[in-house]
Parts: structure tokens; C-alpha cells; sequence
């Protein structure tokens, strides 16, 4: 191949085979078809015509035929694989409308298909995408994905099944004698609070920790979009040093987000002490509600790609809240409701792997009567339970917004050049190294300005 310097092939190139050469002979033009030795002996100069021909309304080659009359005879040329070309009136194609010599159906044709070494297409991703990526790296990478998500599933399920089970415990004569509701008896208040308590609890652990796994689970993504593996191991060594970072952002992302929250009760709680009627609270409290409902898909939707920025990127905290707040912009209600469509589909999937066992512990307290051995059973069942329903819906959770992170820097950053160019390059080495990993750092970034790796787009 030409180094594009003057220097010229010591072999013609393959594509050249089998075609004729530009100006064989005299009378050959490019397009003359091979074995062709030129016009005859006997034919007129070019542009005159015989006697008696141009009255007939014959057609002389290499001249055009006359107004309204359609061409006659042999063509004069043939396509570069030297077939001469049907007449005039036949279609050009083959059966089922198959060109000769191409063998493909004439028409429209889809583009070609983008690269696609991993999980994902490397080209800006559509919903189905995003998806059929996510389950993928759950397939591709089950160890690192639900073996980890089981982990944060048990420390963040275990304070509300102890919860359960104390509340039904304390639940336990009126489980023996129903009879006694009626007649006066109380429902224990303590059983109530360790219930909410359990519930609160949990609630704020598995907030932390699922920031904090959909950081790890983000490397093994980052991996697994060239079609690489990654272990478990190999994925917290190389997140551990961004844990403060992650720890951090779950923080101030939960500040941000309950503030108004806290504000917003105590202004309730003001207008009750205050005197107010029953209709004005619960019309203060409904605007309240959806006024922070509004409030927290906002800040959400903004702050959803901060995790992957802090593990990919290395970017601190309040960097990488600018960072995820600055690729959501320009297409807020996309990420929106791919957000929404993917919360609803694991609470659908998590009560359908976790309602049967807690069913079965309920049946179990009712049978035991609160009794200690059906206390712990429960609480063993409500960690299954939750575990179970946990570890599926916890990697989808983490797969979707890291896919989403990696859409958006493809559609605002043109980073699928990126992906592509080193994908090619790892298909030429026949592997993925782990320095794959630093390709998604935003210096690499199609057009990204400041000085670049050699090899990158963009790099001189």
C-alpha cells in the first residue's frame, strides 16, 4: 500500500485483478470491454455515418440515436468484470431481482451493522440496546454481577427482615388470641418501631450501597463493552481507592435530595401546631408531595450518571455531579424515562422473586404464633427473600446507568469513534488488555482538546 509519499506498490493491488487496464490499445477507452480489439476495419470515422443508414434510423456505435427511438444492437461497453450488458429493455438483474456478478438484491439496503466485540453495539444506543446490554453483562460476568450484588443485597435486606420479624413477635398473643383486639388490647407500639426503624434503616444501606456497587459494577462494564472478563477480585482492587469518592457523592446526592423533604415536614408539622383545619393540611401536604416528587425526578435524573463519572473518569465528587449534570442536559426527558421504565420493571421483578417467600413467612409467624423459632425462621426467609429479589434487580439498576452514561458520551462526545478504533486495534492483537480501561478517560473523547496518547483520535 502506498505510504501516500510517491512511492508506488512493488504488487498491483487485489482489487485490480481480472480488470482491464485504462488504455490498453489504440481505440480502447476505459470502458471497452476485454478481448474487444477495437472498432473494425471497415467502420466509418467517428461522428459520420454510412449512407443510407442515418434514413433508416439505424444507430451507429459510439453515436447517439436519434430523438424518441430507443438504442439497437450490442452495447459498446461492458462493467469492469467484462459481462456485456443485456439490451436494450431487459432488466439488468438476475432472478429475485439479484444483480449479475454482485450476487445481492438490488434496492435499498440497511446500513452495515456497527461493531459489536461486547455487550453493546458501539454506536449510539437505543432503548432495546441498553436492555439487551444490561442483561448480557449480567450473563457475561454472573460472578462479579450477582455475587456482588448478593453481598450488598444481605447487608442491606438484614435490618428490615430482624425488623419483620420483631414486629411479628410482638405480635404474638394477639396471634394466639385474635379475640383479645376486640376486647381493648393493644397493638404493641415496639413491635411498630422496629418494623419502621428496620424498613428506615434499610432503606439508607441499600441507598450507599447501591451507589457504591454501581460504581464496581461500572468497571466490570467498562470491560465488558470490548468483550472483555473481569473478576471479582480484579474489579474491587481496581475500585477500592474510588470508595471515598463514592461514599461521598451517596452522601451529598441523599442531602440534596431529603433536604427539601425535612423542609417540607416541618412546615406541616408548623401549620398543624399552629391550628390549622384538616382540609388545609391535606391540601398543604398534597401540593407539598408533588412539588417534591417533581423535585427528586429532577435531581435524580441530573445526578444518575455521577457514579460512573467518579469510577471511569476518576473524577471527584463535586466533579462528577457537573460531569452527570452536563451529559443529561440536551436530553433530560429521554434519561428520565428510561430511568422510570427501568424502576418499574425491577419492582415488578423483585415481587415476583421476593412476594412467594414472604408469603411463606408470614405463614410461618401465623403457624408459630410468635413463638422464637418462628421469629428466626421469618428472618431467615425475609433475608432470602430480599437477597433474591436484590441481586437481579441491583445489577440492572447499576447496568442501565452505566449504559446510559456511555450513550450520552457517545451522542455528545462522538466516543463511539473512540470505542470503535480500539476495538478494531484489540481485534488486530486478538485480545483486551486492561489498559482498554483508561480509554474512558474524557482526554480521549473524540475532539477532546489538550495533548492525547498517541494511536487516539485526535492525538497528532
Amino acid at each position: 500500500m502506498s505510504d501516500g509519499h510517491g512511492s508506488e506498490p512493488s504488487t498491483p493491488p487485489r482489487w485490480a485483478e481480472n480488470q482491464p487496464p485504462p488504455y490498453a490499445g489504440q481505440g480502447q477507452t476505459p470502458w471497452t470491454a476485454p478481448g474487444d480489439s477495437g472498432p473494425p476495419a471497415d467502420a466509418p470515422p467517428s461522428g459520420q455515418v454510412p449512407a443510407g443508414q442515418a434514413a433508416q434510423g439505424q444507430v451507429v456505435p459510439g453515436q447517439a440515436p436519434p430523438y424518441g427511438q430507443p438504442p439497437q444492437g450490442p452495447p459498446s461497453y461492458a462493467p469492469h468484470d467484462g459481462r456485456a450488458q443485456p439490451p436494450y429493455g431487459q432488466a439488468p438483474y438476475g432472478p429475485y431481482g439479484q444483480a449479475p456478478g454482485y450476487g445481492r438484491p438490488s434496492g435499498y439496503h440497511p446500513p452495515p451493522q456497527a461493531l459489536r466485540p461486547g455487550i453493546i453495539p458501539l454506536r449510539p444506543l437505543a432503548l432495546g440496546d441498553i436492555l439487551d446490554g444490561t442483561i448480557k453483562l449480567i450473563r457475561s460476568n454472573p460472578k462479579a454481577t450477582l455475587g456482588l450484588s448478593a453481598i450488598a443485597a444481605a447487608i442491606g435486606t438484614l435490618p428490615l427482615a430482624i425488623g419483620q420479624a420483631v414486629y411479628y413477635r410482638s405480635m404474638g398473643d394477639l396471634l394466639a388470641n385474635p379475640s383479645a383486639l376486640e376486647s381493648g388490647s393493644e397493638v404493641p407500639v415496639g413491635g411498630l418501631v422496629a418494623q419502621l426503624g428496620g424498613a428506615l434503616l434499610s432503606l439508607i444501606i441499600q441507598f450507599f450501597l447501591v451507589t457504591v456497587l454501581t460504581g464496581i459494577l461500572t468497571r466490570v462494564l467498562g470491560r465488558s463493552v470490548f468483550g472483555g472478563r473481569i473478576t471479582v477480585g480484579e474489579a474491587w482492587r481496581l475500585t477500592r481507592s474510588r470508595l471515598p469518592a463514592l461514599f461521598g457523592l451517596a452522601l451529598l446526592t441523599g442531602l440534596i435530595a431529603l433536604a427539601p423533604l425535612a423542609v417540607a415536614v416541618a412546615l406541616v408539622v408548623g401549620l398543624y401546631a399552629a391550628g390549622a383545619g384538616v382540609g388545609a393540611l391535606v391540601g398543604v401536604s398534597l401540593l407539598l408531595a408533588l412539588a417534591y416528587l417533581a423535585y427528586a425526578l429532577f435531581i435524580s435524573t441530573h445526578l444518575a450518571l455521577a457514579a460512573p463519572a467518579v469510577v471511569l473518569e476518576r473524577r471527584g465528587v463535586i466533579d462528577s455531579m457537573r460531569r452527570s449534570w452536563s451529559l443529561v442536559r440536551g436530553s433530560f426527558w429521554r434519561v428520565l424515562g428510561i430511568l422510570l421504565l427501568t424502576q418499574i420493571m425491577v419492582g415488578f421483578l423483585g415481587g415476583i422473586l421476593s412476594v412467594p417467600i414472604n408469603i411463606v413467612s408470614v405463614v410461618v409467624i401465623f403457624a408459630g404464633q410468635g413463638s422464637l423459632a418462628a421469629t428466626v425462621i421469618t428472618t431467615i426467609l425475609f433475608t432470602l427473600g430480599g437477597i433474591l429479589s436484590s441481586m437481579i434487580t441491583y445489577p440492572i439498576q447499576a447496568g442501565v446507568n452505566g449504559l446510559l452514561y456511555t450513550d450520552r458520551r457517545m451522542r455528545a462526545e462522538a466516543f463511539d469513534l473512540v470505542l470503535q478504533t480500539a476495538a478494531i486495534e484489540q481485534q488486530r492483537q486478538g485480545w483486551v488488555p486492561a489498559t482498554a480501561d483508561e480509554l474512558w478517560h474524557p482526554s480521549h473523547a473524540a475532539g477532546a482538546a489538550g495533548p492525547q496518547p498517541t494511536g487516539t483520535p485526535g492525538a497528532p
